[in-house]
């Protein structure tokens, strides 16, 4: 059975994400032509196998924050991956002004 158009569309966004910055979920469903299904987009990558190549990590809740807990080994994974890219947190925000891809 092939997956939901609106998987591939998420998956094309989201390896298209450069390194060095970070995209909203709901910038991610609306890049990718569905629009308010940002929680579908959480949904997608939460069911990712664990040797997916897809950069899942560049991708935060609009607040600028990691949508896991904070101090949970997922949360610090992630973080770890976008400081080695150059992402820099304030606390435990990455500032969108700075570091959110807007596509292009």
């Amino acid at each position: 059975m092939s997956q939901p158009e609106y998987l591939q569309r998420f998956y094309l966004v989201i390896a298209n994400i450069p390194a060095g910055q970070v995209c909203t979920y709901g910038k991610v469903a609306e890049m990718a032509g569905y629009p308010r299904m940002a929680r579908a987009v959480g949904r997608c990558l939460k069911q990712l196998p664990k040797d997916s190549r897809l950069p899942w990590f560049r991708v935060i809740n609009a607040k600028g924050e990691l949508s896991f807990p904070k101090g949970s080994d997922a949360y610090l994974r992630q973080r770890a991956h976008l400081e080695e890219e150059g992402v820099v947190f304030i606390g435990a925000k990455v500032r969108l002004k700075d570091y959110l891809w807007q596509g292009g």
